[in-house]
């Protein structure tokens, strides 16, 4: 039986490949840092325009609650149709889409609630919900 008479050789880590990307990444780095720079560098004045717009999509949704009596409340206030129809016009002449959430208590006359809905569309809302809550589940 043959007996090895070298001494095992250790194994070594090459850190060559390691280094060559460690300053790929600092040179990377160091040349995107001279591009910011001179990007700040330009005096430009932006133009400035007369009418604003909102930048977001959609406002929240309107609510408009209908009470068991049939009153009409529209912002935390009491409104007639004639008022709700207006502020509704408004406000979709601002957002075009704007949504409408109609909350009827179960216990308020039916007309009442189609009245709001008859106002809803003649002011153009196209985009209403009757709020409602889910029955519990009976197993």
């Amino acid at each position: 039986m043959p007996l090895k008479t070298q001494p095992l050789d250790e194994p070594g880590l090459n850190l060559t490949s390691m280094l060559d990307v460690v300053m790929l990444l600092i040179i990377f780095f160091m040349v995107g840092t001279q591009f910011s720079q001179e990007e700040r560098s330009y005096d430009i004045e932006v133009p400035t325009v007369a009418d604003l717009v909102a930048m977001t999509d959609q406002p929240d949704e309107l609510i408009v609650n209908v009470a068991a009596d049939g009153s009409i409340e529209f912002r935390q206030q009491p409104a007639s149709i004639e008022s709700l129809e207006a502020e509704l016009a408004k406000a979709i002449a601002n957002f075009p889409n704007q949504a409408v959430i109609i909350r009827g208590d179960r216990a308020s006359v039916y007309q009442a609630v189609m009245d709001v809905m008859s106002a809803c569309r003649r002011a153009g809302v196209r985009n209403i919900s009757l709020a409602h809550r889910a029955a519990a589940e009976s197993r």
